[in-house]
C-alpha cells in the first residue's frame, strides 16, 4: 500500500514570525521548511497533527484546539491564543468530567398517536424522542427501532453516567468488554452499559424495538478502533465507574408487590449493580384499585410496552395511554394510575433507584 499522509494548510503573511509560536508554545516538531534562502513553507506536526502553514494561502483564519490532561500547564495557564498568523488555539480538556445538568422537572405525556417523527440516527437505526425536553439536558429516551438483520456498528463507547437498553419486541445479539461471547436480549430483556464499556451491536431481527435512556441527554460516543470484541477475558464482576455490566433476562424474574397498590413489579437488579443510580422496573396490574400516589424520585420516566390505562395528574386533563406512549412525573406531583387492562405491562425507569413514594 501506497503511503498517505494528511495534513492541515494554514495563511501566514510572515512566516519567520510563527516558528517560536509552533515550536515553543504549541510544542510541535518542525518537519519542513522550504526555500533555504527565504522560506515560504513549513510543516510542523505534533500532539496528532499535521500543519502546514504556508504564506499567502488563500485560506482564512482558522482554529486548533489541543486537548490535554494538563490544560492549565500547557501553556502557562493559558486557554485562548492567538498566533502570529491568525490562527486561533483553544486548550482544553482532554478527558472533561461528566456534567450531569439540573433536572427542570415538568409533568411529560408523549403519546404514540401524535406521530412524533422517526429519525435516522447513528449506524441506521431509527430514533422517536419520547422527552422532547430532555428535562432541561437531564435525560434522554428514546424509542429505536433497528431494519431487521446486519448493522453496520462499530466498536464504541459512550461517555454517560447512566445507559439503559431494554427490549420492547424482537431480539438483538451484542457484544461487550470482558463479557464473554455474543448476549442476545429478546422482548422483556435489558441491558445496562456502564459508562465507557466497549460494545458493539451485530445483528438483530423479530422486528426489534428498544428502549434506550441516556444520562444526562447530551453525551459523546466514541470509536475505539483498537478493541476486537470478543475480548479474551471473562470478567462478571468488573466495575465501570462503580457501575457493573447487568444482563437482565425478563422470563427469569419474581414478581413483587410495586411501590404502587394494585400493582405488580418485577426488578431487573440494576439499582443493586449501580449502587442506586437508577432503579428499573417492569410493572404489571395486581389486585384492587390503586391510589393516588406522589413520589421524590429525581427522575420517574414510564413507558407502556402492552395494555391501556389512564393516567390523571393533578389540574390535568385524564390522559387515555396506549402501548408506545411513554411520561414523566416530578417530584411532589399526584397522579392517579386509573383503569389498568389486564394486560398492562410498563417499564419504569428511576434516578436515584431508590425512593419514597406517598399514599395519598
Amino acid at each position: 500500500m501506497s503511503a498517505i499522509r494528511a495534513e492541515v494548510r494554514l495563511s501566514t503573511r510572515e512566516l519567520r514570525d510563527d516558528l517560536p509560536f509552533f515550536t515553543r508554545v504549541l510544542k510541535m516538531r518542525l518537519d519542513m521548511i522550504y526555500p533555504a534562502d527565504n522560506p515560504e513553507v513549513a510543516v510542523f506536526s505534533g500532539h496528532g497533527l499535521r500543519v502546514r502553514v504556508e504564506k499567502d494561502a488563500p485560506e482564512g483564519v482558522a482554529t486548533l484546539r489541543i486537548l490535554t490532561n494538563d490544560p492549565d500547564g500547557f501553556a502557562k495557564g493559558q486557554r485562548v491564543l492567538i498566533a502570529p498568523n491568525g490562527t486561533r488555539v483553544e486548550i482544553d480538556e482532554l478527558n472533561p468530567p461528566l456534567v450531569l445538568p439540573p433536572t427542570q422537572h415538568a409533568f411529560v405525556v408523549r403519546r404514540l398517536a401524535d406521530q412524533a417523527p422517526w429519525v435516522i440516527g447513528r449506524a441506521g437505526m431509527l430514533y422517536r424522542d419520547l422527552v422532547p425536553s430532555r428535562l432541561g439536558g437531564a435525560m434522554i429516551a428514546s424509542h429505536i427501532r433497528v431494519p431487521d438483520g446486519k448493522v453496520p456498528d462499530m466498536v464504541h463507547f459512550h461517555k454517560v453516567g447512566f445507559q439503559l437498553i431494554f427490549c420492547v419486541k424482537g431480539w438483538v445479539d451484542v457484544l461487550y468488554e470482558d463479557q464473554g461471547d455474543i448476549r442476545r436480549i429478546h422482548a422483556g430483556d435489558c441491558f445496562i452499559q456502564p459508562p465507557t464499556i466497549r460494545h458493539r451491536v451485530l445483528e438483530s431481527g423479530g422486528g426489534i424495538e428498544v428502549i434506550e435512556i441516556g444520562v444526562p441527554a447530551e453525551h459523546i460516543t466514541e470509536i475505539d478502533h483498537d478493541m476486537t470484541l470478543p475480548t479474551p477475558t471473562f470478567r462478571p464482576d468488573r466495575e465501570w465507574d462503580g457501575q457493573r455490566f447487568v444482563h437482565n433476562i425478563g422470563a427469569t424474574g419474581a414478581w413483587a408487590p410495586f411501590r404502587i397498590p394494585g400493582f405488580i413489579a418485577r426488578d431487573t437488579t440494576i439499582n443493586a449493580n449501580t449502587k442506586g443510580v437508577a432503579g428499573v422496573q417492569v410493572v404489571r396490574k395486581g389486585q384492587g384499585p390503586a391510589p393516588w400516589t406522589r413520589h421524590d424520585s429525581d427522575i420517574l420516566f414510564t413507558f407502556v410496552m402492552g395494555g391501556t390505562m389512564v393516567l390523571e395528574g393533578e389540574g390535568k386533563d385524564p390522559y387515555q395511554l396506549a402501548r408506545g406512549d411513554a411520561f414523566v412525573i416530578p417530584p411532589g406531583f399526584a397522579t392517579h394510575y386509573r383503569d389498568p387492562s389486564d394486560d398492562i405491562e410498563l417499564l419504569e425507569v428511576t434516578l436515584p433507584g431508590a425512593f419514597a413514594t406517598e399514599v395519598l
